[in-house]
């Protein structure tokens, strides 16, 4: 009895350091991961570094950003911290979907 209410803290510690730090963390490793694998060309990005620039070449590892005219840097595919034309494409996508009501007269 004595060593179940010495472990008891414990447990409850752990239990929460669970749920708040650990399983938060791999829904968004997950997120970032489906985001990577569905990064196109012509996707407009946001490195880690904060560079802003558009996807012209990719690869499994690398991905290649236009961030001017005449100018394109190489990275990482992990180095990509978002994507910016999410919700244009989302838009794009309910628009498409929904219906256009037709009015008779």
């Amino acid at each position: 009895m004595n060593m179940l209410t010495q472990l008891a803290p414990l447990v409850l510690f752990l239990l929460i350091f669970y749920f708040l730090i650990i399983r938060p963390n791999n829904r968004q490793r997950k997120a970032k991961m489906e985001m990577l694998n569905n990064l196109r060309k012509g996707d407009k990005v946001i490195t880690a570094g904060g560079i802003h620039g558009t996807v012209v070449d990719l690869n499994e590892e690398k991905v290649t950003l236009k961030v001017s005219d005449n100018t394109r840097i190489t990275f990482e595919r992990h180095a990509i911290d978002r994507v910016t034309n999410v919700e244009e494409k989302q838009e794009t996508k309910k628009a498409e979907a929904k219906p256009q009501e037709v009015k008779e007269s």
